[in-house]
């Protein structure tokens, strides 16, 4: 008994050292390097959305985004009454198009798109290194545990920011021990409150990078709604700059 308790605690310390070796900052410029595209992209995006008090309903839409810009615009394009109705975003600035009365709101990124449960920085490069910070113990140490998300070994850890452009100013995290890619991400409000679960079902990868082309937002704050979009008919050809301004969307109402 005595030999099998100081193995277990060998094993323990050997882990818990192998965890400490690992850098949360290295894991984020990973994971931010992974998925930052370095060229224009065009995609379908089919957005379906289940709500426990008004039933399912799909969305679809075009997206446009020039990462190296921070750029990004979705023009939706069914059902008809959400034809024409666009979100662009322009570094620090993201406003809503409303087709009938062709005016522009200003609205912060984690406003829901289009009734749902996906948000600006759902769409756009992840800027982690630059927007958080690992949550450290009172050594100063980061604090990175393994886990096992069902059957695919993993590493946890939490993130905060003060900067008024996030989303989120806490998320947890849960990345892939073998590529760093996430797989969960819990975010949480300014109160401490678990608003949404979000799950990356899928990744493709093109030309060295990956994109998220299945993702689920499970609502926590309401209990019952979730929100599951995919990305498909992806292309890199260049786009014109014209794309990424107010004139663009209102000559589509035209």
């Amino acid at each position: 008994m005595k030999k099998l308790l100081l193995f277990l605690l060998a094993s323990l310390l050997l882990t818990q050292a192998a965890v400490a070796e690992v850098s949360g900052l290295a894991i984020l410029k990973t994971v931010d390097a992974l998925r930052k595209l370095d060229e224009d992209v065009t995609a379908k995006v089919v957005i379906v959305v289940q709500d426990k008090q008004q039933g399912t309903k799909t969305l679809e839409s075009v997206y446009f985004a020039k990462d190296l810009d921070d750029l990004f615009l979705i023009v939706m394009t069914k059902p008809e009454t959400e034809k024409g109705n666009g979100y662009l975003k322009n570094g620090k600035n993201f406003w809503m198009y409303r087709r009938n009365t062709r005016s522009f709101q200003h609205i912060a990124r984690n406003e829901s798109i289009a009734g749902t449960d996906a948000n600006a920085g759902d769409f756009e490069a992840p800027k982690y290194v630059e927007q958080y910070k690992i949550v450290a113990n009172k050594a100063g140490k980061e604090i990175i545990t393994e886990e096992m998300l069902g059957k695919v070994p993993v590493y946890k850890l939490e993130i905060v920011s003060s900067k008024p452009e996030v989303d989120y100013p806490k998320k947890v995290l849960w990345v892939r021990r073998d590529n760093y890619l996430p797989l969960k991400e819990e975010s949480y409000s300014v109160s401490g409150t678990l608003m949404n679960t979000q799950y990356y079902l899928k990744y493709s990868e093109i030309n060295k990078k990956f994109i998220p082309v299945k993702q689920m937002v499970v609502d926590e704050f309401e209990k019952g709604n979730k929100t599951v979009w995919e990305i498909s008919d992806i292309s890199f050809k260049p786009l014109d700059a014209d794309i990424f301004g107010k004139a663009y969307l209102e000559n589509l109402s035209k």
